[in-house]
């Protein structure tokens, strides 16, 4: 009959999309490297060498390095992915004052958020997620981001505190590449 045909089409799909799921979830890893040399790329492109009138306010986040170094790859990868997502939420802010290269900016937000539904979408991960909800890196993730997003509203996302928060997440990124190539 006709509706055993449209749920045996249907059947076809669902099998043909998990399977595609699981080969992109296999992939996540290297994904996200593309993402992460990209991203850096990108943060280099956007703007001009370190501007000298903005030396006088560096100031040191202190990435949490521990957060990136867990038993599990699993949990790494969710690091990495919630890391992607803090500098989404960051780099979606009044970015006008930071005189940046819009084009390399807009690449930058859509490679972070691709990635960041990318990885969402892998079933096999969800139990991982509900572990590292209770790692106690998670919170000095968490707090990182706040220091750089606090900071930034400190200084009303003046030119010198994007300039100064676009280094902060240069330094991050690329430990963020060493580990990814490790994994």
């Amino acid at each position: 009959t006709m509706s055993s045909f449209g749920l045996l089409q249907v059947g076809l799909i669902l099998s043909c999309t998990t399977k595609i799921t699981s080969l992109h979830c296999n992939h996540l890893r290297l994904q996200q490297s593309k993402v992460t040399e990209s991203s850096l790329r990108l943060l280099d492109k956007m703007g001009e060498k370190f501007p000298r009138q903005c030396l006088r306010e560096k100031t040191s986040f202190r990435f949490p390095r521990q957060v990136l170094k867990p038993r599990q790859k699993e949990t790494m990868k969710v690091a990495i992915e919630e890391i992607f997502q803090h500098l989404f939420y960051i780099f979606s802010k009044n970015l006008t004052p930071a005189r940046w290269d819009g084009q390399a900016l807009e690449q930058f937000q859509n490679g972070l958020h691709r990635q960041i539904e990318q990885a969402g979408s892998c079933a096999a991960e969800k139990r991982t997620y509900r572990s590292w909800s209770r790692e106690p890196g998670r919170l000095r993730l968490k707090r990182y981001f706040q220091q750089i997003d606090c900071y930034l509203r400190d200084r009303r996302h003046s030119r010198c505190s994007w300039e100064v928060s676009r280094a902060e997440v240069r330094r991050c990124l690329q430990f963020v590449e060493k580990v990814v190539r490790r994994i």
